[in-house]
């Protein structure tokens, strides 16, 4: 087994084909099909349930891909050291939708211009799944809110956040009587978010009638100003939101308004990409990296 062979698993697992990894790898597929031959051989046991037009992951394949993708993610951060500390090659990084939004787009710039020998790749998600990718070795670093309580990882604070509840217009919070079910759209089970916004209904004695989940700030605001319930994001992000001024902001209590994001990293593997990333944050919030007025808020 070696790293080609994993490239090949990891590549056609995702495209589904082996005429499409042929392509991306600048392969021919009867390669492709030896040298995957060969490494279920080896494993003893077959990766793909092979099928007229595609092939599909079986339930080892599907175990054996997150060890693959993790040596695959630490091989990259070992050539990256042997480059004189210098930052450089494949550099995966995971991030909130919020600071995805509100926060990267200048710093990844910068991060670009000053580093332009490192392939950064973004991966956007609730905080729970981007942590698990980070721990699990897929992702090398991740923008997370916090704080962060794992013995494998390190971490820094990279941002203040401050929290807001959004509401249909001329409908406040208050307006609502006590032990009232509302109906909240939120992001997944794993977002850190949604359980503070849980937890604090329940604090402030109102109850959770339905939870919608939606997939991204943009649907979430116009969920809300729809008049079809309220939501929890950070007051940064709805600033940037077309259409912010037809639903009615309400504060938080500082305990739970006030949060942070996080820079977190595997405790072994504070590679020179990821320590060229925490001084771009560090000179974005010393005003060296100038903010952009009006970043761009892809979700």
């Amino acid at each position: 087994m070696d790293l080609t062979q994993l490239r090949m698993f990891c590549c056609v697992a995702e495209t589904g084909s082996l005429a499409k990894a042929a392509e991306q790898l600048h392969r021919v597929p009867s390669n492709l099909t030896t040298r995957l031959r060969q490494l279920e051989q080896e494993l003893g046991t077959d990766l793909f349930i092979r099928e007229k037009q595609r092939l599909r992951l079986s339930a080892m394949g599907h175990n054996f891909l997150g060890y693959a993708e993790r040596i695959l993610a630490l091989s990259d951060e070992a050539m990256s050291l042997t480059h004189a500390g210098e930052p450089a090659g494949q550099f995966a990084l995971g991030s909130m939708e919020s600071t995805a939004a509100t926060r990267l787009p200048v710093l990844l710039a910068a991060y670009h211009q000053q580093h332009p020998k490192v392939a950064l790749s973004l991966v956007t998600g609730t905080s729970g799944d981007i942590l698990d990718s980070v721990r699990a070795g897929r992702l090398a670093a991740a923008l997370v809110d916090g704080p962060i309580d794992h013995d494998d990882l390190n971490a820094c604070i990279a941002f203040r956040e401050r929290l807001v509840v959004i509401s249909p217009a001329n409908r406040p919070l208050a307006a609502h009587g006590a032990g009232a079910a509302l109906t909240v759209f939120v992001f997944g089970p794993t977002c850190s978010y949604r359980r503070k916004f849980y937890a604090w209904l329940k604090q402030a004695g109102w109850a959770v009638g339905a939870s919608l989940e939606i997939h991204s700030y943009h649907a979430m605001l116009a969920c809300v100003a729809s008049g079809a319930g309220i939501a929890i994001l950070p007051e940064s992000v709805l600033a940037q939101l077309p259409g912010h001024e037809g639903v009615t902001v309400n504060a938080l209590p500082d305990e739970v308004a006030d949060t942070a994001t996080w820079l977190t990293w595997r405790r072994e593997a504070f590679s020179p990409n990821v320590r060229a990333l925490k001084e771009i944050i560090i000179e974005h919030n010393h005003g060296v990296i100038p903010v952009l007025k009006h970043p761009t808020a892809g979700e």
